[in-house]
């Protein structure tokens, strides 16, 4: 796969607001506040991961497979730890952000050693609401699957 640079470039402060957007956003993914992080999407946003026979479709969607997933991995005793790194932002015409970045996704076992579980690739497209970003479409590849 080629990756080209795209013209335009955000502000060094519309940078900084994404990368904590993407860590208040994970954080709250890995500790399972299923409906602080559903707040986190547009209320019709689309999440497409290969784990998924299809994509989810709104909030109520994404808080149901979330409620679902931290109660399988509270149960199997496996805390999941998510990490985006070489975060690229790039302006849209319609206001919008087009975000690309890495995501490492690491599983610990209570007791346990942690270990990197998935290498992936993570592509939003992120909207200011009432003065704060929100996710319009997320779709994740991985590294361990054909494209």
């Amino acid at each position: 796969m080629t990756i080209q640079q795209e013209g335009g470039h955000v502000s060094a402060e519309d940078h900084a607001m994404v990368q904590q957007f993407y860590a208040e956003h994970m954080q709250l993914l890995d500790a399972g506040s299923v409906d602080a992080w559903a707040a986190t999407f547009t209320e019709d946003a689309v999440f497409d991961v290969p784990t998924l026979p299809e994509p989810l479709r709104g909030r109520e969607a994404l808080r149901e497979s979330l409620r679902r997933t931290a109660k399988e991995l509270a149960e199997a005793g496996i805390r999941r730890r998510h990490w985006h790194g070489m975060v690229a932002v790039f302006p849209q015409e319609d206001a919008t952000l087009r975000v690309r970045c890495y995501a490492l996704v690491f599983s610990t076992t209570l007791g346990g050693q942690p270990e990197l579980h998935r290498v992936c690739v993570c592509e939003d497209v992120l909207v200011r609401e009432d003065g704060r970003l929100l996710v319009r479409t997320r779709k994740v590849t991985r590294d361990d699957l054909p494209a």
